[in-house]
Protein backbone atom coordinates (compact mmCIF):
# COMPACT_ATOMS: atom_id res chain seq x y z
CA UNK A 1 0.00 0.00 0.00
CA UNK A 2 1.31 3.45 -0.93
CA UNK A 3 2.04 5.60 2.13
CA UNK A 4 0.88 9.17 1.54
CA UNK A 5 1.95 12.40 3.23
CA UNK A 6 -1.58 12.79 4.57
CA UNK A 7 -1.35 9.39 6.30
CA UNK A 8 1.98 10.34 7.87
CA UNK A 9 0.53 13.67 9.05
CA UNK A 10 -2.49 11.94 10.59
CA UNK A 11 -0.31 9.42 12.43
CA UNK A 12 1.91 12.23 13.74
CA UNK A 13 -1.16 13.98 15.15
CA UNK A 14 -2.39 10.76 16.75
CA UNK A 15 0.90 9.63 18.25
CA UNK A 16 3.19 12.65 18.64
CA UNK A 17 6.01 10.66 17.02
CA UNK A 18 8.46 12.03 14.43
CA UNK A 19 7.73 12.12 10.71
CA UNK A 20 10.26 9.44 9.67
CA UNK A 21 9.21 7.18 12.54
CA UNK A 22 5.58 7.53 11.45
CA UNK A 23 6.45 6.73 7.84
CA UNK A 24 8.38 3.63 8.93
CA UNK A 25 5.52 2.51 11.19
CA UNK A 26 3.00 2.83 8.35
CA UNK A 27 5.31 0.95 6.00
CA UNK A 28 5.79 -1.86 8.54
CA UNK A 29 2.02 -2.17 9.10
CA UNK A 30 0.96 -1.78 5.46
CA UNK A 31 -0.81 1.50 6.16
CA UNK A 32 -2.98 0.26 9.03
CA UNK A 33 -3.31 3.34 11.26
CA UNK A 34 -4.21 1.56 14.51
CA UNK A 35 -1.48 -1.05 14.02
CA UNK A 36 1.00 1.76 13.29
CA UNK A 37 0.15 3.44 16.59
CA UNK A 38 0.73 0.14 18.40
CA UNK A 39 4.05 -0.29 16.56
CA UNK A 40 5.20 3.17 17.64
CA UNK A 41 4.23 2.49 21.23
CA UNK A 42 6.13 -0.80 21.25
CA UNK A 43 9.18 1.04 19.99
CA UNK A 44 8.77 3.66 22.71
CA UNK A 45 8.17 6.36 20.10
CA UNK A 46 4.60 7.31 20.94
CA UNK A 47 2.65 8.37 24.00
CA UNK A 48 0.69 5.69 25.83
CA UNK A 49 -2.61 7.05 24.64
CA UNK A 50 -3.44 8.08 21.10
CA UNK A 51 -5.70 11.06 20.69
CA UNK A 52 -9.37 10.20 20.44
CA UNK A 53 -9.59 12.20 17.22
CA UNK A 54 -9.15 15.76 16.13
CA UNK A 55 -11.67 18.12 17.69
CA UNK A 56 -13.29 19.70 14.65
CA UNK A 57 -17.08 20.00 15.03
CA UNK A 58 -18.46 23.17 16.58
CA UNK A 59 -21.25 23.63 19.08
CA UNK A 60 -21.77 23.61 22.83
CA UNK A 61 -21.96 21.33 25.85
CA UNK A 62 -24.44 22.33 28.56
CA UNK A 63 -25.50 20.92 31.93
CA UNK A 64 -28.65 21.26 34.02
CA UNK A 65 -29.04 20.26 37.66
CA UNK A 66 -32.28 19.69 39.61
CA UNK A 67 -33.11 22.04 42.49
CA UNK A 68 -32.15 19.45 45.11
CA UNK A 69 -28.84 18.83 43.34
CA UNK A 70 -29.39 15.08 43.12
CA UNK A 71 -30.10 14.71 39.38
CA UNK A 72 -28.25 16.33 36.49
CA UNK A 73 -28.17 16.16 32.71
CA UNK A 74 -25.48 16.95 30.18
CA UNK A 75 -25.99 17.51 26.43
CA UNK A 76 -23.91 18.21 23.35
CA UNK A 77 -25.50 20.16 20.50
CA UNK A 78 -23.42 20.68 17.36
CA UNK A 79 -23.42 23.50 14.83
CA UNK A 80 -21.46 23.91 11.63
CA UNK A 81 -19.53 27.01 12.67
CA UNK A 82 -18.10 28.57 15.80
CA UNK A 83 -19.89 31.79 14.80
CA UNK A 84 -23.28 30.13 15.37
CA UNK A 85 -22.04 28.44 18.57
CA UNK A 86 -21.45 31.92 20.01
CA UNK A 87 -24.89 33.15 18.93
CA UNK A 88 -27.25 33.93 21.84
CA UNK A 89 -30.19 32.28 20.07
CA UNK A 90 -28.24 29.02 19.68
CA UNK A 91 -27.05 29.17 23.29
CA UNK A 92 -30.62 29.63 24.50
CA UNK A 93 -31.68 26.64 22.40
CA UNK A 94 -28.93 24.45 23.89
CA UNK A 95 -30.16 25.43 27.37
CA UNK A 96 -33.65 24.26 26.34
CA UNK A 97 -32.21 20.93 25.21
CA UNK A 98 -30.49 20.57 28.61
CA UNK A 99 -33.84 21.23 30.34
CA UNK A 100 -35.40 18.54 28.16
CA UNK A 101 -32.62 16.09 29.03
CA UNK A 102 -33.08 16.67 32.76
CA UNK A 103 -36.77 15.76 32.46
CA UNK A 104 -36.44 12.90 29.97
CA UNK A 105 -36.79 9.20 30.63
CA UNK A 106 -35.49 8.33 27.15
CA UNK A 107 -32.77 5.69 27.01
CA UNK A 108 -31.17 6.79 23.75
CA UNK A 109 -30.96 9.75 21.37
CA UNK A 110 -33.64 8.39 18.98
CA UNK A 111 -36.22 8.14 21.78
CA UNK A 112 -35.14 11.56 23.04
CA UNK A 113 -35.73 13.15 19.63
CA UNK A 114 -39.13 11.47 19.32
CA UNK A 115 -40.58 12.70 22.64
CA UNK A 116 -42.72 15.81 23.09
CA UNK A 117 -40.78 19.05 23.33
CA UNK A 118 -41.12 20.90 26.63
CA UNK A 119 -40.08 24.23 25.11
CA UNK A 120 -42.37 24.05 22.05
CA UNK A 121 -45.79 22.55 22.74
CA UNK A 122 -47.25 20.44 19.95
CA UNK A 123 -43.84 19.50 18.54
CA UNK A 124 -41.43 16.67 19.10
CA UNK A 125 -37.83 17.44 20.08
CA UNK A 126 -36.83 16.60 16.49
CA UNK A 127 -39.45 18.94 15.02
CA UNK A 128 -38.32 21.74 17.34
CA UNK A 129 -34.74 21.08 16.21
CA UNK A 130 -35.77 21.28 12.55
CA UNK A 131 -37.44 24.62 13.28
CA UNK A 132 -34.23 26.00 14.78
CA UNK A 133 -32.28 24.80 11.72
CA UNK A 134 -34.65 26.75 9.49
CA UNK A 135 -34.32 29.90 11.62
CA UNK A 136 -30.57 29.81 12.23
CA UNK A 137 -29.79 28.68 8.68
CA UNK A 138 -27.18 26.12 9.64
CA UNK A 139 -27.30 22.37 10.17
CA UNK A 140 -27.66 21.61 13.89
CA UNK A 141 -27.50 18.27 15.64
CA UNK A 142 -28.38 17.06 19.14
CA UNK A 143 -25.54 14.59 19.27
CA UNK A 144 -25.84 13.05 22.74
CA UNK A 145 -27.08 13.40 26.29
CA UNK A 146 -26.52 11.66 29.62
CA UNK A 147 -27.94 11.83 33.13
CA UNK A 148 -26.36 11.35 36.54
CA UNK A 149 -28.30 10.65 39.74
CA UNK A 150 -26.81 10.87 43.22
CA UNK A 151 -29.05 9.05 45.69
CA UNK A 152 -26.94 9.94 48.72
CA UNK A 153 -25.15 13.19 48.03
CA UNK A 154 -25.19 15.51 45.05
CA UNK A 155 -24.05 15.99 41.45
CA UNK A 156 -21.26 18.50 40.87
CA UNK A 157 -20.88 20.18 37.48
CA UNK A 158 -18.34 22.25 35.61
CA UNK A 159 -18.41 23.96 32.22
CA UNK A 160 -15.08 24.93 30.66
CA UNK A 161 -14.32 27.53 27.98
CA UNK A 162 -17.91 28.67 27.59
CA UNK A 163 -19.23 25.24 26.69
CA UNK A 164 -16.36 23.45 24.96
CA UNK A 165 -16.15 20.89 27.78
CA UNK A 166 -18.78 19.85 30.32
CA UNK A 167 -18.45 17.51 33.31
CA UNK A 168 -20.83 15.95 35.84
CA UNK A 169 -19.50 14.18 38.94
CA UNK A 170 -21.53 11.85 41.17
CA UNK A 171 -20.52 12.69 44.74
CA UNK A 172 -21.77 10.39 47.52
CA UNK A 173 -21.64 12.30 50.82
CA UNK A 174 -23.39 12.24 54.19
CA UNK A 175 -22.58 15.92 54.67
CA UNK A 176 -23.33 18.48 51.94
CA UNK A 177 -22.05 21.95 52.73
CA UNK A 178 -20.16 24.67 50.86
CA UNK A 179 -16.76 23.00 51.41
CA UNK A 180 -17.98 19.64 50.13
CA UNK A 181 -19.68 21.30 47.14
CA UNK A 182 -16.49 23.19 46.30
CA UNK A 183 -14.54 19.93 46.48
CA UNK A 184 -17.02 18.37 44.02
CA UNK A 185 -16.57 21.27 41.61
CA UNK A 186 -12.78 21.00 41.89
CA UNK A 187 -12.96 17.29 41.05
CA UNK A 188 -15.13 18.15 38.04
CA UNK A 189 -12.50 20.69 36.95
CA UNK A 190 -9.86 17.94 37.27
CA UNK A 191 -11.89 15.70 34.96
CA UNK A 192 -12.22 18.52 32.43
CA UNK A 193 -8.51 19.33 32.49
CA UNK A 194 -6.81 15.92 32.71
CA UNK A 195 -9.41 13.69 31.00
CA UNK A 196 -9.16 10.43 32.98
CA UNK A 197 -10.41 7.15 31.52
CA UNK A 198 -11.61 5.64 34.81
CA UNK A 199 -12.77 6.85 38.21
CA UNK A 200 -10.64 4.35 40.15
CA UNK A 201 -8.52 1.27 39.54
CA UNK A 202 -11.53 -0.88 40.43
CA UNK A 203 -13.05 0.04 37.05
CA UNK A 204 -10.01 -0.98 34.98
CA UNK A 205 -10.75 -4.16 33.03
CA UNK A 206 -8.45 -7.17 32.86
CA UNK A 207 -8.39 -6.81 29.06
CA UNK A 208 -7.01 -3.27 29.39
CA UNK A 209 -4.35 -4.41 31.89
CA UNK A 210 -3.34 -7.37 29.69
CA UNK A 211 -3.15 -5.23 26.56
CA UNK A 212 -1.09 -2.49 28.21
CA UNK A 213 1.20 -5.09 29.80
CA UNK A 214 1.99 -6.56 26.37
CA UNK A 215 2.73 -3.11 24.96
CA UNK A 216 4.94 -2.15 27.92
CA UNK A 217 6.77 -5.50 27.75
CA UNK A 218 7.62 -5.04 24.07
CA UNK A 219 8.68 -1.46 24.81
CA UNK A 220 10.91 -2.46 27.74
CA UNK A 221 12.54 -5.32 25.80
CA UNK A 222 13.27 -3.06 22.82
CA UNK A 223 14.85 -0.47 25.09
CA UNK A 224 16.75 -2.97 27.26
CA UNK A 225 17.57 -6.06 25.16
CA UNK A 226 20.31 -7.20 27.59
CA UNK A 227 18.24 -6.98 30.78
CA UNK A 228 17.20 -10.29 32.44
CA UNK A 229 13.52 -11.23 32.43
CA UNK A 230 12.99 -10.60 36.16
CA UNK A 231 14.24 -7.02 35.76
CA UNK A 232 11.99 -6.53 32.74
CA UNK A 233 9.00 -7.73 34.80
CA UNK A 234 9.75 -5.18 37.54
CA UNK A 235 10.05 -2.44 34.92
CA UNK A 236 6.66 -3.41 33.49
CA UNK A 237 4.99 -3.25 36.94
CA UNK A 238 6.48 0.18 37.57
CA UNK A 239 5.45 1.54 34.18
CA UNK A 240 1.93 0.07 34.47
CA UNK A 241 1.45 1.69 37.88
CA UNK A 242 2.62 5.00 36.45
CA UNK A 243 0.17 4.71 33.57
CA UNK A 244 -2.73 3.84 35.89
CA UNK A 245 -1.95 6.96 37.92
CA UNK A 246 -2.46 8.95 34.74
CA UNK A 247 -5.73 7.34 33.59
CA UNK A 248 -7.52 6.81 36.95
CA UNK A 249 -9.09 9.98 38.35
CA UNK A 250 -8.51 9.26 42.04
CA UNK A 251 -4.86 8.33 41.40
CA UNK A 252 -4.09 11.42 39.31
CA UNK A 253 -2.08 14.25 40.81
CA UNK A 254 -4.58 16.90 41.87
CA UNK A 255 -4.08 19.90 39.59
CA UNK A 256 -4.43 22.37 42.46
CA UNK A 257 -2.12 20.47 44.83
CA UNK A 258 0.26 22.90 46.48
CA UNK A 259 3.02 20.31 46.72
CA UNK A 260 2.43 19.04 43.18
CA UNK A 261 2.13 15.49 44.54
CA UNK A 262 -1.21 15.10 46.32
CA UNK A 263 -3.58 12.74 44.51
CA UNK A 264 -7.23 13.54 43.83
CA UNK A 265 -8.22 10.72 46.18
CA UNK A 266 -6.12 12.19 49.01
CA UNK A 267 -7.59 15.63 48.37
CA UNK A 268 -11.14 14.25 48.64
CA UNK A 269 -10.26 12.45 51.89
CA UNK A 270 -8.67 15.62 53.29
CA UNK A 271 -11.81 17.71 52.69
CA UNK A 272 -14.05 14.93 53.99
CA UNK A 273 -12.04 14.64 57.22
CA UNK A 274 -12.07 18.41 57.76
CA UNK A 275 -15.88 18.35 57.55
CA UNK A 276 -16.42 15.10 59.52
CA UNK A 277 -17.95 13.60 56.39
CA UNK A 278 -17.87 10.34 54.49
CA UNK A 279 -17.31 11.14 50.80
CA UNK A 280 -16.94 8.88 47.77
CA UNK A 281 -16.53 9.89 44.13
CA UNK A 282 -18.84 7.38 42.45
CA UNK A 283 -18.31 8.35 38.82
CA UNK A 284 -18.33 11.11 36.23
CA UNK A 285 -19.43 12.04 32.71
CA UNK A 286 -17.26 14.22 30.49
CA UNK A 287 -18.38 15.65 27.12
CA UNK A 288 -16.04 17.61 24.87
CA UNK A 289 -17.55 19.39 21.90
CA UNK A 290 -16.87 17.55 18.68
CA UNK A 291 -14.65 14.83 20.15
CA UNK A 292 -14.25 11.98 17.70
CA UNK A 293 -15.91 13.89 14.85
CA UNK A 294 -13.70 14.46 11.83
CA UNK A 295 -14.65 17.70 10.07
CA UNK A 296 -13.94 17.52 6.37
CA UNK A 297 -11.16 19.75 5.13
CA UNK A 298 -12.53 22.70 3.23
CA UNK A 299 -10.83 24.51 0.37
CA UNK A 300 -12.23 27.99 1.05
CA UNK A 301 -11.13 29.45 -2.29
CA UNK A 302 -12.73 26.56 -4.18
CA UNK A 303 -15.92 26.94 -2.15
CA UNK A 304 -16.20 30.66 -2.99
CA UNK A 305 -15.49 29.96 -6.67
CA UNK A 306 -18.19 27.29 -6.73
CA UNK A 307 -20.76 29.67 -5.21
CA UNK A 308 -19.93 32.38 -7.77
CA UNK A 309 -20.65 30.10 -10.72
Amino acid sequence: MAITAKMVKELREMSGAGMMDCKKALTETDGNMDAAVEYLREQGLAKAEKKAGRIAAEGLVATKISEDGKVAAIVEVNSETDFVAKNEQFQAYVAEVADQALATSAADIDAFLAEDSIAEAGKTVKEALDGKIAIIGENLNIRRFDKVSAENGFVASYIHAGGKIGVLVDVEADVVNDDIKEMGKNVAMQVAAIMPKYTSRDEVSKDYIDHETEILKAQAMNENPDKPENIIEKMIIGRLNKELKEVCLLDQVYVKAEDGKQSVGKYVQEVAKANSANVTIKGYVRFETGEGIEKKEEDFAAEVAAQMK
